[in-house]
């Protein structure tokens, strides 16, 4: 599966290192304003997505594969 995010906040928006230790593929450089990326999550799963805003140390995004077991 790929989720893809688009920043619309305006600001930088970093990967939190658990997205790729959770399993997701992705460029883990931070995402700039208006710029898209794409999360790889593993076969049978749906992504978690969770964003924090530190304030003045910027937005940190996670993306975490749940496995679908419906």
């Amino acid at each position: 599966m790929k989720l893809v995010y688009f920043n619309d906040t305006g600001r930088l928006v970093k990967i939190h290192p658990a997205t790729v230790n959770h399993g997701c593929v992705v460029n883990k450089e931070p995402i700039k304003p208006l710029q898209e990326r794409e999360f790889i999550l593993p076969e049978g799963t749906y992504p978690w997505v969770k964003m924090w805003d530190y304030g003045e140390y910027g937005l940190s995004i996670l993306v975490s594969p749940v496995t679908d077991n419906s």
